[in-house]
């Protein structure tokens, strides 16, 4: 039995500079961060007494003889493209639901791609981890989606990613003192809006948009230097993080029509005329996770004002995806 732990992640900048389409051209850059709240895949080898050869337990539970029966799309690729050939018992449990913008269904990849390595004796590194999940996401799955995601779920922390021409990237971990790094998450907020969505419909919307957004997607990009600034300058107020997202949200709003909704844009009013500093809906948009920025002493305020949304505390994480159990010598 091998289980896998792997971080969701909270993307602050440079949202939308991370697809191929964008960065291909421009380059790219991010600044996100991993939180301790975790996508666990345990997988075995299932021996055969049964009359299936896989069996998947999520949200369903699939039995079936051939990789090609299996419709989870992420595990049906995962097995296919590691060339599976013995029977495998495949379950996942998340600590947050799926398709609400922290970035869940790479961390899914993630975590499948490195219990396999597992299963079969091998060490993985994080730089490979993430570039496995991107291939399989971006081209086997032909999802629309990002290359942040996969990246912070392998590597964990709080970092600024940085997307090369060439499909190379580089991950430079964020340095703070350890009051700054407090400080900032001391003034986070994570809300649930109470619906999800499929976040490659959304982010199909905005890629096709690309070509008239040009201005907007550059703005985004020089965001994450002046974050950074903002978060190593002792002397900077902390609030000038969260006028930042503000700022980047009305961006990311124009982006496309479908990153918000009006209840999203209800909401978010609702919250910066109870104090909230700034925030933004995460991922592709479109449901979700509202992250805020607010100050402690405002976050009550802020809570009653949406006390008909799921508030979910967390701390940042730096562990990205773990082997937390290593007991290979099941079945075999």
């Amino acid at each position: 039995m091998i289980i896998t732990r792997t971080p969701f992640r909270i993307s602050f900048f440079g949202g939308g500079t991370d697809y191929p389409a964008w960065f291909q051209e421009h380059g790219g850059v991010v600044l996100a961060t991993t939180i301790d709240k975790y996508c666990y895949i345990s997988c075995r080898r299932l021996p055969p007494f049964f009359e299936h050869k896989h069996r998947i337990v999520y949200s369903r539970i699939e039995t079936v003889r051939r990789i090609d029966e299996i419709e989870h799309p992420a595990v049906r690729a995962v097995l296919k493209w590691a060339d599976c050939q013995e029977g495998l018992e495949i379950h996942h449990d998340g600590d947050l639901p799926a398709r609400s913008g922290l970035g869940s269904s790479s961390s899914f990849t993630v975590g499948l791609v490195h219990a396999l390595a597992a299963l079969s004796g091998r060490y993985i590194s994080k730089e490979k981890l993430a570039s496995n999940a991107i291939h399989i996401e971006q081209n086997i799955i032909q999802e629309n989606v990002g290359s942040q995601d996969q990246i912070s779920a392998a590597f964990g922390g709080f970092n600024r990613i940085e997307l090369r021409r060439d499909h190379s990237f580089q991950v430079s971990p964020i340095i703070l003192v350890k009051q700054r790094l407090q400080e900032v998450q001391s003034h986070l907020m994570l809300c649930f809006t109470g619906f999800s969505r499929v976040a490659s419909e959304v982010a199909k919307s905005t890629i096709e948009n690309f070509k008239n957004r040009e201005s907007e997607l550059k703005r985004m990009q020089e965001m994450v230097e002046e974050a950074i600034q903002i978060l190593q300058a002792g002397h900077a107020p902390i609030d000038d993080f969260g006028k930042l997202l503000h700022e980047c949200w009305r961006y990311k709003r124009g982006l496309s029509d479908r990153v918000s909704t009006p209840e999203i844009d209800a909401m978010y009013e609702t919250a910066m005329s109870a104090g909230a500093t700034g925030g933004k809906i995460l991922g592709a948009g479109g449901g979700g996770f509202l992250l805020l920025f607010v100050a402690p002493e405002r976050q009550a305020k802020v809570r009653e004002r949406l006390k008909n949304l799921i508030h979910v505390p967390f701390r940042f994480e730096d562990s990205g995806s773990r082997v937390v159990l290593y007991s290979p010598n099941g079945w075999s």
